[in-house]
């Protein structure tokens, strides 16, 4: 038994909260890219990459901030996942793991977790 086994688990983020992050890591992503545009190309796409994935879920979810609301908002926590994914395997998958420039993607990925299980995925403002 787990010390945690005790604490309860209290989503913290509601849905408007979790859009506001969203869009910040977006933006964050597309800055990442051009940070890395000339020093070092497979950084900077999987930064493109990364950006376009939460800016396009971002948009289409059914959710305070989303504009074509597509998706629910469960969908796009199952989303987060596979975005996080991405993020935290991107630069082993293309080959740059060891470089300085795979720890920024290393620290969002596990940030990004974290914003996942703190969120309450059955927000009444998420209709």
């Amino acid at each position: 038994m787990a010390v945690t086994d005790h604490l309860p688990v209290v989503p913290l983020i509601n849905p408007a909260q979790h859009a506001v992050l969203d869009y910040g890591v977006a933006t964050t992503f597309f800055s990442l890219a051009m940070r890395y545009r000339e020093r070092h190309s497979a950084a900077a796409g999987l930064a493109l990459a990364n950006g376009a994935m939460v800016l396009g879920m971002s948009l289409l979810t059914k959710y305070p901030g989303g504009v074509w609301p597509r998706i629910s908002f469960k969908t796009h926590g199952a989303l987060d996942l596979v975005q996080a994914a991405l993020t935290g395997f991107g630069p082993l998958l293309l080959g740059f793991g060891n470089d300085p420039e795979a720890r920024t993607f290393y620290a969002q990925a596990v940030s990004e977790l974290g914003v996942v299980a703190t969120t309450d995925w059955n927000g009444a403002a998420a209709a």
